[in-house]
């Protein structure tokens, strides 16, 4: 059944052991990282940011004390990441945000659902352009999981204050990545799965077609392993748990991808329209570069 949803995609979390590593890895791959930010609980990020207004959020463990008073207080996001971390390891590809403008609402909706994931968290934290401009972000997140699914959760990310700073620099990758237009989760049984991400996203019915739900920005999807290793060439472990597995992303020419990637030595393959991306640490999910006129 594909679903239509009026959330748009926000931003994918990627645990990472090392933000170091991840910052070499993502740069060999043609992107631009901006400076690392740091979170009042524990972990700092290294993000990529795009074009269409979403980004990728590699994240790691700063100051494990203070994560670990952060679990004890209740904070989600913390807790959840390290459920990942302790199920599938420090590299991955963990949860999906998708933007709103009220979290108290979606709060709700995840509660009547009976799949919201505790309490709210509300945060700020520095954020600073290319140019040394610094400002403040602050957000509002509410969380959605299944309890039979421990590997992947979703959330609605608020952004109350979004920093006035210029991102222009952060945006132009060597790859000629634009943005994300497709995510890929695994399980054994995707009908079972799909009704998490619907609600998380508040998707209604749109006739019948694959487990997917069509975002205003991009697609989530959730396939067996079969079919994402017939589509990719990629293996995906046997799971009846939901996992994120795969990111597309929209390029403007494939040969100059392509360059980028020779340039920094990464291995990848052909495929039709797509470049494919295997994971590595410091990159936790398979990356999928597609041409899109």
């Amino acid at each position: 059944m594909i679903k239509t949803s009026t959330h748009p995609l926000d931003h994918l979390v990627l645990p990472t052991r090392s933000l170091d590593v991840a910052r070499a890895r993502l740069t060999s791959l043609g992107f631009v990282v901006a400076a690392t930010g740091i979170h009042p609980f524990g972990t700092e990020n290294a993000c990529v940011f795009f074009a269409d207004g979403t980004y990728l959020e590699p994240l790691a463990v700063g100051d494990g004390q203070v994560a670990e008073r952060a679990i004890g207080e209740g904070n989600v996001f913390i807790a959840r990441d390290r459920l990942y971390r302790e199920r599938l390891g420090e590299e991955g590809f963990s949860a999906v945000a998708l933007a709103t403008a009220n979290a108290d609402a979606d709060h709700m909706r995840f509660v009547e659902a009976g799949l919201s994931a505790g309490d709210i968290l509300s945060f700020s934290r520095a954020f600073t352009d290319t140019n040394g401009k610094s400002d403040t972000a602050s957000f509002k997140l509410a969380f959605a999981a299944g309890k039979e699914a421990p590997d992947a959760f979703l959330f609605a990310c608020e952004r109350v204050n979004a920093p006035k700073i210029d991102r222009t620099a952060l945006q132009a990758h060597a790859n000629g990545v634009t943005g994300i237009v497709e995510v890929i989760a695994v399980s054994d049984a995707p009908s079972a799965q799909i009704g998490l991400i619907s609600t998380a996203a508040d998707a209604i019915a749109a006739g019948a077609g694959d487990d997917t739900v069509r975002l205003p920005n991009a697609i989530l999807s959730v396939v067996t392993p079969e079919s994402y290793a017939q589509r990719f060439g990629l293996p995906a472990a046997p799971s009846p748990r939901l996992r994120f597995q795969a990111i597309v992303f929209s390029i403007r020419d494939k040969a100059s991808a392509a360059r980028a990637l020779a340039a920094g030595a990464v291995d990848h393959n052909m495929s039709g329209n797509d470049i494919v991306i295997p994971p590595a640490p410091g990159q936790g999910a398979a990356f999928i570069f597609r041409e899109i006129p």
